[in-house]
């Protein structure tokens, strides 16, 4: 750990990841469609490379680059417990992604349930964490009971939980942050709710793992799942399960199988890039997050810095957030759905969706992508949200996706060029 004080430098950081030096008509591109996959650092590109090199082979073998392999996996299962916080390495299972990781496990949670009982789900959501649960349970014939949202900023209705909530609910399945708009739930206390009548939790933190630190032991949650391609690592799913939970559900593999939820042989070149995303990230707290050590007292070593890392990375984030909400309330027809308040924006991440008055979404998308600044348009499968608002026959919404390698440069750079597209209509 650093023994002294540093200031969050994003210039520091941005040097770590070749791509961000990609231009387009002369001028360096602008990526603010992390929410869709973030960018990945010289270290993951060259740990997946490696892996090809050096260990490529198959599990359990008695040779050389077998061992190396499974050493590999090893320590990635530690990595991500260290990350989530998890008390074990083996509450970690890494699969395709998190939407397949949750139809796997949903099966094996749907095999404990009887006809009548009653799982929750939330409007709020990715259809990763809705359709997994919805399809078990017409396969199991129970009940789905939808959290509703309030529509004024696109917050959960913990009223409508409450209701919702009897001695047959059996699963609450929820996201710790919102893809499309940004909220962030209130985990512990909907965990502690689900929990009072003895249900399970299944918490959808695919969206929040870039932007904050994530502690599955302090949330008391049964199951978190995330996916390391929007952190910084490639394309693989993590799954968190406490492990008596996992140990005591059915499990539907092959017999010889020595895992009984990571199905088949893995991704281990995926896994390979995604232990450096780890240590990516648990780089940035060795940098950068000495000031923020006082919250996590009890923390050492890796688990200390992948926290500090996300703390310092969430006041950057934050920082960027105030002055893109600021720039995009002086701008003409521009609506911004969610959390607008400034007073709310910690329970919030900088993930922005609008819309402009005479542009469609996808319009604007178009006009950004022409110069250079990427962003992403639609429901991004949160298509529930997107319909509850009204906005599903009208293309959705356009996301912006702030992430802590992006600039107040960038920012103003797209405020510019929003407020050239409303001034062309005008």
């Amino acid at each position: 750990m650093a023994t002294t004080s540093v200031a969050f430098d994003a210039a520091v950081l941005r040097a770590e990841f070749p791509s961000l030096v990609l231009e387009q008509d002369g001028r360096p591109v602008v990526y603010f469609d992390g929410p869709g996959g973030t960018q990945v650092p010289q270290r993951v590109i060259d740990a997946v490379a490696r892996y090809y090199r050096e260990m490529n082979a198959n599990a359990d073998g008695a040779f050389l680059t077998s061992r190396r392999s499974d050493a590999m996996l090893a320590e990635a299962h530690t990595a991500f417990a260290d990350f989530l916080n998890a008390c074990s390495p083996a509450e970690i299972k890494f699969g395709a992604n998190m939407t397949t990781l949750t139809f796997h496990v949903s099966r094996s949670i749907g095999a404990t349930l009887e006809r009548g009982d009653e799982i929750v789900v939330t409007t709020l959501d990715h259809e990763g964490n809705v359709s997994p649960w919805r399809a078990m349970a017409a396969d199991r014939g129970l009940v789905v009971r939808t959290i509703d949202i309030d529509p004024a900023d696109c917050t959960l209705d913990l009223a409508d939980l409450e209701a919702s909530l009897n001695e047959r609910t059996k699963l609450v399945a929820f996201g710790y942050a919102s893809n499309a708009v940004g909220t962030v739930n209130d985990v512990r206390a909907i965990v502690d709710r689900a929990h009072a009548v003895g249900a399970l939790t299944y918490v959808d933190a695919v969206h929040y793992a870039p932007h904050g630190p994530i502690d599955v032991q302090a949330l008391e949650t049964d199951f978190l799942v995330c996916s390391v391609y929007k952190f910084f690592g490639p394309h693989a799913g993590v799954l968190y399960g406490r492990e008596e939970i996992l140990e005591r559900l059915p499990a539907y593999k092959v017999r010889p199988a020595h895992d009984r939820f990571e199905t088949g042989t893995l991704d281990h070149e995926g896994i390979a890039g995604s232990l450096a995303a780890v240590e990516y990230v648990a780089s940035i707290g060795e940098r950068f997050g000495r000031p923020f050590e006082d919250a996590f007292e009890g923390f050492t070593g890796r688990r200390l810095a992948l926290k500090t890392a996300m703390r310092a990375v969430r006041v950057h984030e934050l920082t960027l957030l105030e002055r893109l909400m600021a720039g995009l309330a002086r701008i003409p027809d521009v609506r911004v759905w969610g959390i607008t308040d400034p007073e709310q924006f910690d329970r919030r991440v900088p993930t922005v969706a609008l819309t402009m008055a005479g542009h469609s979404p996808r319009a604007i998308a178009e006009y950004l992508g022409e110069r250079g600044i990427f962003t992403w348009d639609g429901d991004f499968y949160a298509q529930a949200l997107i319909e509850r608002l009204g906005l599903f026959e009208s293309g959705g919404v356009l996301r912006l996706g702030l992430c802590h390698y992006n600039t107040a440069a960038e920012v103003d750079r797209l405020l510019e060029t929003l407020g050239e597209l409303v001034a062309r209509r005008r």
